[in-house]
Formats: structure tokens, C-alpha cells, sequence
């Protein structure tokens, strides 16, 4: 059976997710426009730095809980980096949607919002309200693809 467009990015996001050097939690972004992939990323250690894979996980030794103290952590998170990526190479995202596999946190909600993305398709929970509320307050249209 033929997947719908959002099956169809969904399924690819779970590709990019794999490329991921997080130990907690992989994660990969997609920003599509109009049915187009304009960017791809997926969480990390910055361009040339070490990843946790090699030095280990700061917030796993410090046991800090999933969606809190984001500044203790060396990754750029997936979404940061397909916005990053699409600016890097003068890609304009405005208007488009992103595919995540899972919730957004609030820091990746507020780069959304103003990067002009105007959809969101994800697929996980996130214990983060907050992203939430900003996605809604913003108007952007957001939907959870359940996985079949």
C-alpha cells in the first residue's frame, strides 16, 4: 500500500534519526515544502567536536531527567540542526512543514516559530508542556502521526 505524504517523510526522519551520536535519545528532523526535502538533521555534537559516544553523557552522569537542563548537553538537537543546516546553505524554510520523531522541546519550539515553519508532524512524547503552548500560541499547526 502506498504511504501518505506524511508516512512517507516520517519514514525517512527515522532514517536520519539513525545517523545520531546521542546515548539517550536519537532524533531526527525533516523540513519539507511543498512535497521538496529541503533539510535534514538529526542530534549531536557540534561540527568537529567530540561526540558523547567518545567522552560519554554529562546529563546521564549528572542524572539529569529528559527535558530538563538542555544547556548540560553537547548536542545540538535534530531540529536545530535542520534549520542550521537549510541556513548553511541559503534555504529559505519559510512556509514549510517538520517532520520529527518525536515532540519538540521548547528550545526547538521557539527556533521553529520564528524559522516560519508553519507545520509539525511528529511522531513520540517529550516531557516538555511549555513547547507545546508556544507551538499553539504561534499558530502552528501541529499533529501527532501515531506509529501503525
Amino acid at each position: 500500500m502506498r504511504p501518505s505524504w506524511d508516512e512517507y517523510f516520517m519514514e525517512i526522519v527515522e532514517l536520519v534519526k539513525k545517523r545520531s551520536t546521542c546515548l539517550r535519545r536519537q532524533v531526527g528532523a525533516l523540513i519539507v515544502k511543498d512535497k521538496r526535502i529541503l533539510a535534514t538533521g538529526y542530534n549531536g555534537a557540534p561540527t568537529g567536536c567530540r561526540h558523547c559516544e567518545e567522552l560519554g553523557c554529562l546529563r546521564q552522569q549528572l542524572n539529569i531527567p529528559s527535558g530538563q537542563r538542555h544547556e548540560l548537553c553537547r548536542a545540538i538537537h535534530a531540529e536545530q540542526n535542520a534549520i542550521i543546516q537549510a541556513a548553511y546553505s541559503g534555504t529559505s524554510v519559510k512556509g514549510g512543514t517538520m517532520y520529527i520523531t518525536c515532540q519538540p522541546c521548547v528550545l526547538c519550539a521557539k527556533m521553529i516559530v520564528n524559522a516560519g515553519i508553519e507545520k509539525i508532524v511528529f511522531r513520540g512524547a517529550y516531557p516538555d508542556e511549555l513547547s507545546m503552548e508556544i507551538l499553539s500560541e504561534a499558530g502552528i499547526d501541529v499533529v501527532r502521526l501515531d506509529q501503525n
